[in-house]
């Protein structure tokens, strides 16, 4: 996994994973989540995806438009 940049230093993400069409994130406080094709669809997961790469804004967006849909909890 890739660690999060964080560029606001105020994420609730520690790390990403990038696959074709989807993401896996690790979050700070304990939980990893694959988010894919099933859900929350591919239209979010590629939001998720280009934020996850900007470093900035991806938890904003899980918490405002993705929340508790995700494909698998992982751990």
């Amino acid at each position: 996994m890739q660690r999060y940049k964080d560029i606001q230093a105020d994420s609730g993400i520690a790390a990403y994973e990038i696959g074709p069409g989807s993401i896996i994130i690790r979050f700070n406080r304990g939980g990893t989540y694959l988010y894919d094709g099933r859900a929350p669809g591919p239209t979010h997961v590629a939001e998720m995806q280009r934020l996850a790469r900007a470093g900035v804004g991806l938890n904003t967006y899980i918490n405002q438009h993705v929340r508790g849909h995700f494909a698998e909890k992982l751990d």
